[in-house]
């Protein structure tokens, strides 16, 4: 599988954490909480991507956001899946190092697509995940998005993310399964993967 393709659906998915505008954790939170949670984060996030700063202001203020409040370091051991067990405590280090990057740099990267948005909270249901929260994203002169995320941890972290129907962890979880399977389940190999598209060969 070339690189392209492997990192395809994580881009994807981390794009979609400005739709909040969003080892699990063991304390899920109430309804209330989640919804202030997402009220608080995505008033947050709003407030950043509309604003008139450059997009490297933008990028500066938003990065320490996204770290706070999205459990990265959590999703990337869920995407590893049963290949955690195997890495050694190196390898998992350097790859959790990794993910965090290649997720925070294709958000990054999206910074300039998002202005005068505005969002809506429009339900929270309890799942075994944690607290699922749907939004409706609205931009101008651009269809309204149905987004939800997966609100869990204490305190409250964003842990996954839904958008058609599809769960971003998930589906990553498959693209990752899929590429070690292929490759020995060999985890240096996704760890090499991950270096090369972040330049770092």
């Amino acid at each position: 599988m070339m690189l392209r393709q492997l990192t395809r659906r994580t881009i994807l998915g981390a794009a979609s954490l400005f739709a909040l505008v969003p080892t699990l954790a063991f304390a899920a939170p109430s309804g209330d909480e989640a919804k202030a949670f997402v009220n608080d984060f995505g008033g947050k996030l709003v407030n950043v991507l509309n604003s008139d700063g450059s997009l490297e202001k933008k990028r500066e203020v938003l990065l320490p956001l996204l770290l706070a409040n999205v459990d990265v370091q959590g999703i990337g051991r869920y995407c590893l899946g049963r290949f955690w067990r195997v890495a050694t405590p190196e390898q998992q280090k350097l790859y959790l190092e990794l993910f965090q990057d290649v997720l925070l740099n294709a958000v990054m990267a999206r910074v300039g697509e998002y202005q005068n948005i505005s969002i809506r909270l429009v339900d929270t249901v309890p799942s075994p995940a944690g607290q699922k929260v749907t939004l409706e994203i609205s931009r101008p002169h651009q269809p309204s998005i149905m987004m939800t995320a997966v609100i869990d941890g204490e305190p409250p972290k964003v842990v996954d993310l839904y958008g058609e129907g599809a769960s971003m962890r998930l589906t990553q979880r498959s693209d990752y399964t899929t590429y070690l399977t292929r490759h020995g389940g060999q985890v240096q190999t996704l760890i090499m993967a991950l270096k090369h598209q972040l330049g770092r060969d």
